[in-house]
């Protein structure tokens, strides 16, 4: 995909189509673990269908939940790749109306419920983060963990050994180079930094 973002928080659109309610309810989620909570949580025994769909990275599924095949799950997949968000996960719950929609409806209804929903949320840029395994001495520690603040740097893990420290982390990808600088600066040389996988 070619942008970057994610929903700020969960969100929710409703709209009335020939009698039958959608409702369609997204949230940012990390895991395809996550998206599935979310897919039990949001979805109404009562209704008549809760179809969904996620993307996460290249990761993504979808249900059409008793609909016609290929009219519900992934027109809503359709919709959060079209309105170019990742990391989501999007709820559409219909309750029938007694007008049957016919498979071009329904698409036309599932899609855009929820790309409606997806487009009134707020978003957040996803920064794509290089995790990083930097060593140092004891007596460095503080002060790299302090200097790193100034990146956005994460700490992920910390290690101790008779060498020294091992400290996993992850800063923006624009900021690589400079903490391979500074933590050359402060060790004078005898620390070292090491990719160790890329993240978001």
């Amino acid at each position: 995909m070619s942008a970057r973002h994610t929903l700020v928080r969960a969100c929710t659109h409703t709209e009335e189509i020939r009698k039958s309610r959608f409702v369609a309810q997204a949230a940012p989620v990390d895991t395809p673990a996550a998206a599935l909570t979310f897919v039990a949580a949001a979805s109404d025994a009562t209704a008549t269908h809760n179809c969904w769909a996620y993307r996460i990275g290249q990761e993504y599924r979808f249900n059409d939940d008793g609909e016609p095949g290929g009219t519900a799950g992934r027109p809503i997949l359709q919709a959060i790749d079209g309105q170019q968000v990742d990391r989501v996960v999007v709820v559409v719950t219909r309750w029938f109306g007694g007008i049957k929609l016919g498979a071009g409806g329904l698409v036309r209804a599932y899609g855009g419920c929820a790309a409606e929903c997806l487009r009134l949320a707020e978003r957040a840029a996803i920064v794509e983060r290089i995790g990083l395994r930097a060593r140092c001495d004891f007596a460095t520690l503080p002060i790299l963990q302090a200097r790193l603040a100034d990146f956005a740097a994460e700490t992920r893990n910390l290690r101790f050994d008779v060498d020294g420290i091992e400290l996993d982390f992850g800063v923006p990808g624009e900021h690589v180079e400079r903490v391979r600088e500074l933590v050359g600066d402060l060790t004078r040389g005898r620390g070292s930094v090491e990719e160790i996988h890329t993240t978001a």
